[in-house]
């Protein structure tokens, strides 16, 4: 049974830069045809896809995030990190990580996600 589960910390300055590692077990995230994306939901508002590492090391972004984003892994430890530069108080939402096959974006498996708040 494949287990997601995001850490980080939970309150980000404005302009600095946003971390997230997505810790899996259960399960490889190199295994095939498995794509593990960051999803957001700001307060009062809907879910947003962000982006995504598959199996195969690809990234993808969301292309309203994609000069402020980045997403890599590190096989060793099963784990894949978000990284947002240039927050501002939009930013403050609640963060997911999500596994999906094939890159339908149908999620099977969500971690249980962070409050992240971006304030001075």
């Amino acid at each position: 049974q494949v287990q997601l589960q995001e850490s980080g910390p939970g309150l980000v300055k404005p302009s600095q830069t946003l971390s997230l590692t997505c810790t899996v077990s259960g399960g490889a995230i190199t295994t095939n045809k498995y794509y593990w994306s960051w999803i957001r939901q700001p307060p009062g508002k809907g879910l947003e896809w962000m982006g995504a590492t598959a199996y195969s090391g690809r990234t993808y972004y969301s292309p309203s995030l994609k000069s402020r984003t980045s997403i890599s892994r590190d096989t060793s430890k099963n784990q894949f990190t978000l990284q947002l530069t240039s927050v501002t108080p939009e930013d403050t939402a609640v963060y997911y990580c999500a596994r999906d096959h094939s890159n339908s974006l149908d999620f099977e498996v969500w971690g249980q996600g962070t409050q992240v708040t971006v304030s001075s």
